[in-house]
């Protein structure tokens, strides 16, 4: 996949690409909202493992490049019956709270969509009030809350929030400007 829009790329993560994504995953401030606020504790060898089994058809890791420098990743997986699981993290600092997480994600979405899948779902942790607001105003669907429905690296209980978004919901920002 490589979806171009102005600075902004968005493409397939490959081996040149591991290093950072073991930077990232090891950050406990990148971390800390998915519940590893130690960080992952991976290896660039394990992530390039596993992005060589990444397809189409099954899981793929992207990354998402700003002026031709990485600033963060996102994700999909095929869960099956037409429906994709998506993640995204905008892991570099600087380029946080300016609109980019909202115009990859649409960026995305609507190439999924485009790709035949006929829902998407994500889940995010209850207390990631940012990232919620960014997925209600794209129309996601809250369908629950899942009250400590996990433990954190530091034995904190947890609560995530389920969405769901179907074509008809999608309300697009891919149109606004990225030039910061």
């Amino acid at each position: 996949m490589r979806i171009e829009k102005e600075d902004l790329c968005i493409r397939n993560a490959e081996t040149k690409d591991c290093v950072q994504l073991a930077e990232w995953w090891n950050d406990g401030s990148v971390m800390a909202h998915a519940g590893f606020p130690l960080g992952l504790g991976t290896t660039a060898e394990e992530i390039e493992k596993s992005i060589a089994t990444d397809s189409d058809d099954s899981r793929r890791r992207l990354i998402v490049d700003y002026l031709d420098v990485p600033i963060g990743e996102m994700s999909y997986r095929n869960k099956g019956d037409h429906i994709a699981e998506i993640g995204i993290k905008i892991c570099e600092e600087n380029y946080q709270e300016k609109g980019l997480g909202r115009i990859c994600l649409s960026l995305l979405i609507r190439e999924l969509f485009r790709m035949g899948y006929e829902k998407i779902v994500l889940d995010t942790n209850e207390k990631n009030l940012r990232a919620r607001h960014v997925y209600e105003l794209l129309g996601f669907r809250k369908l629950r809350i899942n009250k400590d429905s996990w433990i954190d690296q530091l034995g904190s209980p947890q609560s995530s929030v389920d969405y769901e978004l179907l074509p008809e919901d999608f309300k697009d920002h891919a149109e606004q400007s990225n030039r910061q």
